[in-house]
């Protein structure tokens, strides 16, 4: 048996297939782009989106043969609408990125709701209040997994999974239902609104696709990252580090106790649902990440490309006294800080290139550990090993580093996004390739682990962290 997987990145969209033992192949993929019409806005052609998923996956299919089932991970949080007539999307599909409803999460703040421009919820007050004011068109909201459900699905499925639903901010926040002060509140009609499903379990057919596969699992990408490094007990954590980090932890059946976001920053998340039964997760966040090492490439000029920083960072002991603060975009957990900036400290005349680089990937290493310290604290556990993906895991003297940081060992996923294998896991187990997620994730196998090595100074790099802070004072009075 075999399933086919789309995943949908904020660069890419890829397709492959995945077999019973785990093993990924005829992998596709097509770059997407995104576009910025003025400063903290961010746009894409969901049309577009929607054929490039299309296109890989019937690429895939037409080389691999059949599949019994489709899993669907995707950035979460992103907004379409479309009509439910025509399928035809309404105007750009609007990135989880965008701030441009930063005045309107203010404003509901007034009224006791409190919501993040990052959030789904006032991007789709926004697109329908220019597209629908009048709210009398028959349309549909979806993030972009719902949207490729009903894409593939040939417009029979207007579904949601409970992981992407719950970082909507329009679902309760025991992520029972749809909040129903929000929708009044932002003047929305229930009816736009996709069916919150299970993450697993079969529910229709892709008839847009070669022989007709069930459609039966679906999962924001991180979440999908976390089942596919097999992290599916308490206390079992992983970090992606891509142009951005996240750290994600499960936690159990039990929601965490804090409302939007716990005293050290992390934020409630729904892990997964299966046969209606929640699995919940905690998440801290790092905004900057893997842009800091194309920084260097694009900004500086100082390596070649992104893949020497690991040769030039390991040329060298040490960062010579360096400390970088990874924070371009502001700071995330736990000291949330819209207004933070990157900053170095300790450079003269002597520093080097080499020093440089490497200070750049033990500030980023740093942040890391803050994201777990953020996790252990809100959450009241203990992480004993932090399994990590994405593309820094590549570099093999930033995953030592992070060792040294956090002090654990570091598993590296048995393959660069894990997010295919989570996918994979969740529709497999709803077409019965597996039996439990418990079976299939004892397919995830980490291709190395890292031991920690004498720890990095930590007390000089909080110190530091804290000088980055309130940089631009007008945007580190935003909370959201």
């Amino acid at each position: 048996m075999s399933v086919l997987v789309i995943d949908v990145g904020t660069s890419s969209v890829r397709a492959s297939v995945v077999d019973a033992d785990a093993s990924v192949h005829n992998v596709h993929r097509v770059a997407l782009a995104s576009t910025h019409p003025f400063q903290g806005m961010v746009e894409f052609d969901a049309a577009q989106l929607a054929r490039a998923a299309l296109a890989v996956a019937r690429k895939a299919l037409g080389e691999a043969g059949s599949v019994q089932g489709v899993g669907i991970a995707a950035q979460r949080a992103s907004t379409i609408l479309w009509d439910k007539k025509t399928g035809a999307p309404l105007g750009p599909g609007i990135g989880w990125q965008d701030l441009r409803t930063t005045g309107t999460c203010l404003a509901l703040q007034g009224r006791g709701l409190r919501l993040s421009p990052n959030q789904s919820a006032t991007k789709l007050s926004f697109l329908l209040e220019r597209f629908d004011p009048k709210r009398e068109r028959e349309l549909c909201f979806g993030t972009v997994e719902s949207f490729l459900a009903w894409t593939i699905s040939a417009r029979n499925l207007h579904v949601t999974d409970a992981t992407n639903a719950a970082v909507t901010g329009l679902l309760k926040h025991d992520a029972s239902d749809w909040n129903g002060d929000v929708l009044d509140a932002l003047h929305i009609d229930p009816s736009l609104l996709p069916l919150i499903v299970d993450s697993t379990g079969i529910l229709g057919t892709a008839d847009a696709l070669p022989g007709a596969p069930a459609i039966a699992g679906l999962c924001g990408d991180q979440q999908a990252s976390l089942i596919g490094q097999g992290c599916i007990e308490k206390a079992s954590a992983k970090a992606t580090f891509g142009s951005g980090a996240m750290l994600d932890c499960c936690v159990g059946e039990v929601r965490p106790s804090f409302s939007t976001r716990g005293p050290s920053g992390s934020i409630p998340i729904v892990a997964w649902r299966q046969a209606g039964r929640l699995t919940w997760g905690v998440e801290a966040v790092m905004l900057s990440a893997g842009t800091c090492v194309a920084w260097l490439r694009d900004g500086l000029g100082i390596i070649k490309d992104v893949r020497s920083c690991d040769a030039i960072a390991g040329s060298v002991p040490d960062a010579g006294g360096i400390t970088f603060v990874p924070c371009f975009s502001g700071m995330g957990a736990p000291k949330w800080d819209f207004g933070a900036r990157g900053t170095f400290v300790g450079l003269s005349a002597s520093s080097s290139r080499a020093e440089v680089v490497r200070a750049v990937l033990e500030g980023i290493a740093q942040r890391g550990a803050d994201l777990l310290e953020a996790v252990e604290a809100d959450a009241s556990i203990a992480i004993e090993t932090l399994c990590v993906d994405g593309g820094m895991s590549a570099n093999s003297t930033f995953v030592a580093l992070l060792a040294a940081a956090t002090g654990r060992p570091i598993a590296l996923a048995p393959v660069t996004e894990a997010t295919t294998l989570g996918a994979a896991f969740l529709a497999g187990v709803g077409v019965g390739m597996w039996t439990s997620l418990e079976d299939a994730s004892s397919h995830s196998t980490p291709r190395a682990t890292i031991e920690p090595g004498a720890r990095l100074d930590r007390a000089t790099w909080l110190e530091m962290r804290d000088r980055a802070l309130r940089t631009v004072p007008a945007l580190s009075m935003l909370s959201f």
